[in-house]
C-alpha cells in the first residue's frame, strides 16, 4: 500500500509540476488523537501520528495518492488545511497536542505546517508557530497571504506566502480568548475576510490592504456560536453554521445556516434557516449556486440514546438572497469537512468516525451519495482544495465602498 502510494505521489507531483493549470487535489487533514467510543468523544492511547492526504480529483473516481505525517486536530471548524491557488502548498493546522507531562489530556497546541505537495513524495518543509489553538485556515486567492484562526488566544495570525515558503508577519487581536476565534476566509477580492467567533456569536470584518490587515469596527450577528464560514466563490455572499449551544450536537435543538450578502458595503445577514442539529461545516459550490451544510444529528450520543439521529449532508440553493434546503442524504457518524470538485458535480465529506471519505455527485438539485469510501489514515477532520476564481460564474457586483473606523492594524 505504501509503495502505491509514493508512486501516486510521484505521478501527482510531476503532474502538478508540469500541468499546474488544469491539476486538481484535495487534502484531508486528518487526527488519530480522538475517535467516538458509542458516541463519545475520547482521547487515544498511544496515538498514531496525526496525517495530511492527498486526493486526485482529476478523474470522475477520485483516489488517494499520497500521505503525509503533520500535527492536526479536529478541534475548530472542519476548514483547518488550506490548498494555495496554484497547488503548490498545502497548510495545516494543529489546535490541540498531547500533553508531554499527562498523556491523557490535551493542551493548546501552536503549530502550522507548510507541505510542499509538489515534492516527490510530498513533505512537511516548514513548522510555524502562530497564536494557541490555530484552527481554521484560508489563503487569498492572490496566493500571497493566509490568515490562521487562533481559537485558544483570541487573535489572528498572518502569513505571507512567497517562493513556496510561509513566515508570520503579524498578529490581529480579534477579541478575548474566550471568544472562540474560528475561521477567518477572505473575500475573492482579497479586500476582506470575515472572523468567526462562536464564543460570543459575532463575526468580525477585517480590512486588508496589502499585507496590512486591519480590525473594522463593523461585525455582524447571524446565529447562536457562528462557526465554520465560506466566501462563495463568485463573490456575491457566504454562508456560516451557527452551531448552537452544544457543539456536540447533545441538546436536539435545531440549529441555522445563514447568508451573509457581500455585493454592498456594509456587509450584512440576510436570510437564516433551521438545518439540523449542529451544523458544523459549510461549504459554497464553485458555481455560487449551491451551499452544503453537514449536521451532527446527535452522533455524538451514544447507540440507542433518545437523541441521537442520523448525521446527513444537506444540499441548499442560493438564489435571491435566500436559502432553501433541496436535498439530503446521510453520512457517517462525527461528520467534519468538505470539498467540491472545479466542476461543481463531485462532493467530498469526511466521516471522522469512519476515517473514511465519501464521495458524492451533484445532479442540479439533487445529492446523491455514490457509495464510493476513500479509506484514510485518521479522522478526516478538515477537507480543501484550492480557492480559485470560478471558470464561468457571473461576476459578482464589486461592493459599495465606504470609510470604516479601523480599531487595529498589523503588518
Amino acid at each position: 500500500m505504501r509503495a502505491a502510494l509514493l508512486a501516486g505521489a510521484a505521478a501527482i507531483a510531476f503532474g502538478l509540476a508540469s500541468q499546474a493549470a488544469t491539476a486538481q487535489i484535495a487534502v484531508s487533514g486528518n487526527d488519530n488523537k480522538r475517535t467516538l467510543v458509542n458516541g463519545v468523544n475520547t482521547l487515544v492511547q498511544d496515538p498514531r501520528p496525526d496525517t495530511v492526504s492527498i486526493i486526485d480529483l482529476n478523474g470522475r473516481t477520485p483516489r488517494l495518492v499520497a500521505e503525509v505525517a503533520a500535527p492536526h486536530s479536529v478541534v475548530g471548524p472542519p476548514l483547518s488545511v488550506a490548498v494555495t491557488p496554484d497547488e503548490r502548498l498545502a497548510l495545516a493546522s494543529s489546535a490541540e497536542k498531547i500533553d508531554p507531562e499527562n498523556p491523557r489530556r490535551t493542551i493548546p497546541d501552536n503549530r502550522v505546517s507548510v507541505i510542499d505537495l509538489r515534492a516527490s513524495p510530498p513533505r512537511v518543509v516548514q513548522t510555524l508557530e502562530v497564536g494557541n489553538g490555530p484552527s481554521g485556515i484560508s489563503v487569498n486567492r492572490a496566493g500571497t497571504l493566509a490568515l490562521v484562526a487562533n481559537r485558544a488566544s483570541g487573535t489572528v495570525s498572518v502569513l505571507r506566502i512567497r517562493d513556496g515558503r510561509a513566515s508570520v508577519i503579524g498578529t490581529v487581536e480579534i477579541g478575548p480568548a474566550s471568544a472562540g476565534v474560528s475561521h477567518a476566509p477572505f473575500t475573492p477580492d482579497g479586500r476582506h475576510a470575515l472572523v468567526t467567533r462562536d464564543g460570543d456569536s459575532y463575526i468580525t470584518v477585517l480590512r486588508i490592504e496589502g499585507e496590512t490587515v486591519t480590525r473594522l469596527d463593523r461585525g455582524m450577528s447571524a446565529g447562536l456560536r457562528p462557526y465554520a464560514l465560506h466566501v462563495s466563490p463568485t463573490g456575491a455572499w457566504a454562508i456560516v453554521g451557527n452551531v448552537g449551544r452544544a457543539s456536540s450536537g447533545n441538546t436536539g435543538d435545531i440549529e441555522t445556516v445563514s447568508l451573509i450578502d457581500l455585493t454592498r458595503e456594509p456587509f450584512r445577514v440576510v436570510d437564516t434557516v433551521s438545518v439540523g442539529t449542529t451544523p458544523e461545516g459549510v461549504m459554497a459550490s464553485p458555481d455560487g449556486r449551491h451551499a452544503v451544510a453537514v449536521v451532527h444529528n446527535g452522533t455524538g450520543r451514544p447507540i440507542g440514546h433518545p437523541l441521537r439521529g442520523q448525521a446527513e449532508v444537506k444540499l441548499l440553493r442560493i438564489e435571491n438572497n435566500r436559502i432553501r434546503v433541496v436535498s439530503a442524504v446521510p453520512a457517517g457518524d462525527w461528520v467534519q469537512g468538505m470539498a467540491f470538485s472545479r466542476d461543481g458535480r463531485t462532493l467530498l465529506i469526511g466521516n471522522m468516525a469512519d476515517k473514511t471519505i465519501g464521495v458524492y455527485r451533484i445532479e442540479g438539485n439533487r445529492l446523491r451519495d455514490t457509495g464510493q469510501r476513500i479509506a484514510v489514515d485518521g479522522g478526516p477532520a478538515a477537507l480543501r482544495t484550492a480557492e480559485v476564481a470560478p471558470p464561468s460564474a457571473p461576476a459578482a457586483r464589486r461592493p459599495e465602498r465606504r470609510r470604516d473606523r479601523a480599531e487595529a492594524a498589523t503588518r
